[in-house]
Order: C-alpha cells, then sequence, then structure tokens
C-alpha cells in the first residue's frame, strides 16, 4: 500500500521537475537548431519517416495531433517551411478531404545536417549516460506525460 505523499513533499517534487524541465529548455541542446527551429525540426523528421514507410504525404491535422499544437500554428509554422523551401504544400480535391505537405530535397538535406549533428552529439551522451538508461528514462517520460494529460484533462473537466 501506498503513503500518501504529504504537501511538502508534492511541492518540492513539482518545483524540482520545473526546475529540471526550464534548465532542459534552457540548455545548449537548441544551439543544434541553428537554422531549424526544434518544432520544424520534427515536422520535417516526421515527413521524412513517413517517406520511408512508403506515404509521400504529410497531413497537416496529423502533424498538429502529434505535436500538439492548434491547426492554425501548424498553418503557420508550415508555411514558414514552404517559404525557405524544405516543402510543398498541397491538397486533395478540393481540398475538403485536407491538406499534405511533402519534404523536398532541400529539406531532406536540412534534415540530415541537423541528424549528423545531433548523432554525433547523443553518441557521445549515450556513452556517458548509457544505452539502458537513456531507454529507460524515455519509457518513464512517456508514461509520466500520460498521467500528466489525464490529470490535465481532469483539471480542465472541472472548471467547465
Amino acid at each position: 500500500m501506498t503513503k500518501a505523499i504529504n504537501e511538502r513533499d508534492i511541492t518540492k517534487l513539482a518545483n524540482e521537475f520545473i526546475y529540471h524541465k526550464y534548465l532542459f529548455g534552457k540548455n545548449k541542446f537548441t544551439d543544434f537548431f541553428h537554422d531549424l527551429s526544434i518544432q520544424e525540426y520534427i515536422i520535417l523528421y516526421v515527413m521524412k519517416e513517413n517517406k520511408e514507410n512508403g506515404c509521400e504525404k504529410t497531413y497537416l491535422k496529423d502533424l498538429a495531433e502529434k505535436m500538439q499544437v492548434a491547426m492554425s500554428h501548424m498553418s503557420k509554422m508550415i508555411g514558414d517551411l514552404k517559404e525557405q523551401g524544405l516543402l510543398l504544400w498541397t491538397h486533395d480535391g478540393d481540398g475538403s478531404e485536407g491538406t499534405y505537405v511533402t519534404i523536398t530535397d532541400f529539406g531532406e538535406k536540412m534534415l540530415n545536417q541537423h541528424e549528423n549533428t545531433l548523432k554525433e552529439y547523443f553518441e557521445n551522451v549515450i556513452s556517458c549516460y548509457g544505452k539502458e538508461n537513456l531507454v529507460q528514462l524515455l519509457s518513464l517520460m512517456r508514461e509520466l506525460d500520460i498521467v500528466m494529460k489525464k490529470e490535465f484533462r481532469k483539471i480542465d473537466r472541472e472548471q467547465v
């Protein structure tokens, strides 16, 4: 049976979590993304993965859902990437079936440059931290994300 957690412990753990999230965001890790933002990198990465899995089209609604952003925000990011020549943006039929993007050769080149930089960096991180530790940490982060989303939805429903 699990002991109840006292308020002081809850506050300390919450603050520690927020502090580490803040530090991770401030980490120089973001310096790897000098030509692309992290969000843009993720968009291009998802598109490349889809292409490698035989699906040339990546629908905006799927990207917005995966990245948990509003469609208007996704449309703005896609517009910016299109202006940079990193992707093509079109639609099926009259557009009512959805709009989709495909990665350009230039987009793949830019993505590959960023992936190579990340590979070099994470090769050293994994060497120091351990592959098993990183796999376990990522698994725990996914589990925590599920719990946090569930609890956030509860709060959202209570405020309505």
